[in-house]
């Protein structure tokens, strides 16, 4: 019987091997391959990959930075609950992808998991009222969707999700 597959989400560092990632769609394959590491030295934004038995071989990641979100575009009982600043800080999901060779084993789910977790316990140093992703076609959006994400007003793939309701899922 082979052993379990210990996995690991960590920072993308040099040891990991970025060329054999292939999630089939192109943009996503080519920013973990050659902007993710730019943009985490500019500060831009902080790449996270998921690892197995190979800790070199990434079998997904995530991208995580800050946002802002025009309060005019949050539905009605979400935006009177906050002040009537006209701009709210936000933490956004920039990209999530999962190996084509590990779809179906839910490391898309932990993956966001670990986003999500992360998100919230930065809003113990840095303010933020919600985690937002843009969809990159409609079974992605599916896959936010599922998770109680909503979409903002006026925008079809750009969903978000409360801080409030993240803190419930992990209390």
């Amino acid at each position: 019987m082979a052993a379990e597959p210990s996995l690991v989400i960590e920072p993308l560092g040099r040891q990991h091997d970025r060329t054999a990632f292939d999630c089939g769609i192109d943009a996503l394959n080519r920013y973990i391959r050659e902007h993710a590491g730019q943009d985490s030295a500019k500060k831009i934004a902080a790449t996270f990959v998921l690892t197995g038995n190979r800790p070199s071989a990434i079998s997904g990641y995530y991208s995580l930075s800050s946002t802002s979100i025009n309060v005019g575009e949050l539905p009605e009982t979400a935006a009177k609950k906050l002040p009537r600043y006209p701009l709210m800080p936000a933490t956004f999901i920039g990209r999530l992808a999962v190996d084509r060779n590990y779809r179906g084993k839910g490391c898309g789910e932990l993956l966001l998991a670990d986003a999500l977790k992360r998100s919230l316990v930065s809003t113990r140093q840095i303010g933020s009222v919600a985690v937002v992703v843009d969809a990159i076609d409609d079974r992605a959006k599916g896959f936010y969707g599922h998770f109680q994400f909503v979409p903002l007003e006026g925008f079809s793939h750009r969903l978000f999700l409360p801080m409030k309701a993240i803190e419930v899922l992990f209390s």
